[in-house]
């Protein structure tokens, strides 16, 4: 993975940011993709944004938050080719990315503490997809 895009909504902007400032200690590229501030917005214009991009390439994974996560995975799922995933723990999150290549992480500020979602986004981000009978599913989608 050569980046990572991030992007939230109002609801999760405080969290949004809390990841950016994460992964970057982590060495990784993030590129926010916006909100930038807790003014209310809609959710379906900051998915649509990173799900286009990520369906792009394989070498780009995306992260969405929002308020509890579950918007911002429905509106990203209907990108042909994207995977977003919504986790609220980390079994979740390694499972998804070995089990369903997932390209997107979705998480929800008002459900997740700030320790457990970077933790998820750790797993998520280091753990690999398996491939095997895993590919074949994933290509029946």
């Amino acid at each position: 993975m050569s980046k990572i895009l991030i992007a939230s909504d109002h609801g999760g902007y405080n969290l949004k940011q809390e990841i950016v400032k994460y992964v970057k200690y982590k060495g990784l590229e993030i590129e926010d993709c916006g909100c930038h501030s807790t003014d209310s917005c809609d959710y379906p214009v900051y998915a649509k944004l990173v799900a286009n991009e990520v369906a792009k390439s394989d070498d780009i994974k995306g992260i969405l938050v929002c308020g509890t996560g579950i918007g911002m995975s429905i509106a990203a799922n209907r990108i042909d080719g994207v995977r977003a995933s919504h986790c609220t723990d980390t079994f979740s999150a390694r499972m998804t990315r070995m089990h369903n290549d997932s390209n997107i992480l979705c998480l929800g500020e008002r459900i997740t503490g700030i320790g457990l979602a970077l933790d998820i986004v750790d797993v998520w981000l280091n753990t690999e997809f398996e491939g095997g009978r895993h590919k074949r599913r994933i290509d029946m989608i």
